[in-house]
């Protein structure tokens, strides 16, 4: 038969590698939400809370149609991601794009085992989220009043007071709440944010009954460095247990940031599927980390996620194709161009 060319080997010697990486993961036995970290320092398991069909989607210029966010959602649900934010109830004059929440609610097909937490900013979008079906919601804040103000159109002081409203109602009804802060890492309008200030906004969150806290760099600005001196600031109001991080990847800093976090002992990452996203208030503020590359990373680092990476990649595969636009997943990216997926 002949040698066969280095390069051809080479070739085969890449793709052998990348398959290898793109492991189907078992998911584990039981949730993990407070893992002990590991002896050196990672935790064993980390939670992927995907945010593409809401975080990503409402970013898009052209609205996406309802038959395609459920389809997405759809294929996400078998892929072993344990949660999905699946849309937002806000007035649709403000968020054009998830002005068929109760649609795409009614539509999904829900798989056991698979959260599906959707956004409400006030009493009135939560009494709209229940009635659609929703068992599970969200609320979001900011550190800095003037996103806060762009945003939900309302300083962070009023924002609680409506929190708070929310949070009794789903207390009463035994529905889970989280947390989100925005602008954790920076803002648009005002800079740099100080870590107090994000610590003060999480530890009201928490208090009022956010059984979890996402800590959003909105803009992407953060590093590191940044990262670690805003979780431990954080860390001294309320426990490692309870929190997430949310990171933009507008200065290529995303991947960076999340293993600061999860090896400060953080086993929550929000991230979307092919790297979809941005913020229709944060200007400049590009996709959210893509989750496949995030999996990819996790993977390579022994961390369980219970995520079949190839399955993500199908479903970015199909977003990216119905909006016509490339993905922003490097691993994606890598093995679309490679033939590791076919």
């Amino acid at each position: 038969m002949g040698t066969v060319p280095s390069a051809l080997k080479h070739c085969l010697s890449y793709q052998h590698l990348l398959k290898e990486q793109l492991w189907i993961a078992e998911p584990p036995a039981a949730a993990h939400p407070a893992q002990e970290p590991q002896a050196f320092g990672l935790p064993e398991y980390i939670k992927i809370v995907e945010v593409g069909p809401r975080d990503g989607l409402q970013n898009e210029k052209v609205i996406v149609p309802t038959d395609i966010k459920i389809e997405l959602i759809n294929q996400l649900s078998k892929t072993g991601l344990p949660a999905i934010e699946v849309t937002s109830f806000v007035s649709s004059k403000w968020v054009p794009q998830m002005a068929d929440h109760k649609e795409v609610m009614r539509g999904i097909e829900r798989h056991p085992g698979v959260q599906y937490p959707v956004l409400t900013p006030n009493l009135q979008g939560f009494h709209s989220a229940i009635a659609a079906g929703a068992t599970e919601i969200s609320v979001f804040g900011a550190a800095s009043e003037s996103f806060s103000k762009m945003n939900i159109n309302c300083s962070i002081e009023e924002s609680i007071e409506k929190f708070e409203e929310v949070t009794k109602s789903a207390r009463n009804m035994n529905i889970p709440v989280r947390g989100y802060v925005s602008c954790a890492l920076g803002c648009p309008y005002e800079g740099n944010v100080i870590p107090e200030k994000v610590a003060e906004v999480s530890k009201r969150l928490f208090s009022m009954g956010c059984y979890e806290i996402s800590l959003g760099d909105t803009i992407g600005v953060g590093t590191p460095g940044s990262m670690k001196k805003l979780l431990e600031a954080v860390m001294k109001e309320i426990p490692l247990s309870a929190l997430a991080v949310h990171c933009h990847d507008t200065y290529g800093q995303a991947l960076a940031n999340i293993l600061t976090a999860i090896q400060m002992g953080v086993a929550v990452v929000d991230s979307s599927v092919a790297g979809l996203g941005g913020c229709p208030y944060a200007k400049g503020a590009t996709g959210n980390v893509a989750t496949e590359d995030v999996v990819y990373m996790l993977n390579g680092l022994g961390i369980n996620t219970g995520v079949n990476l190839h399955a993500v990649m199908e479903a970015g595969n199909f977003i990216c194709s119905a909006l016509n636009k490339k993905t922003n997943s490097k691993v994606a990216q890598a093995s679309f161009s490679t033939g590791t997926i076919n």
